[in-house]
């Protein structure tokens, strides 16, 4: 059984960290794909790595999962959430909806 994610926008993320919000951001995106853009203090962990590298994750963390378009960190969230994470959300938008709405610095791809 699925088990229901938080969904946060861009807009709810970008507030978080204008705000100096304790956050992890962790994007699940492949090396190549960082060139379009990446979230400032973002943790790179491409997603087929996350099952290896859970225990750079704290449970106890405020985490974010970022991906390009929500479906991939939707997918992490729902994995970190049936190991223990409770306070995860998936950055609904992801970084295609960034780019295209918050910070034209990043490219839509």
């Amino acid at each position: 059984m699925l088990m229901s994610v938080e969904e946060i926008s861009i807009h709810a993320v970008k507030k978080q960290l204008d705000e100096g919000a304790d956050v992890v951001l962790i994007d699940v995106r492949e090396s190549e794909e960082l060139e379009n853009g990446v979230l400032p203090g973002t943790v790179h962990i491409p997603m087929g790595e996350i099952p290896e590298r859970l225990g750079e994750l704290s449970p106890d963390s405020r985490i974010i999962v970022i991906c390009r378009t929500g479906n991939r960190s939707r997918k992490v969230t729902q994995y970190l959430m049936s190991h223990g994470f409770e306070n995860i959300a998936n950055m609904s938008e992801g970084m295609n909806g960034w780019a295209a709405e918050i910070d034209s610095n990043c490219k839509v791809y």
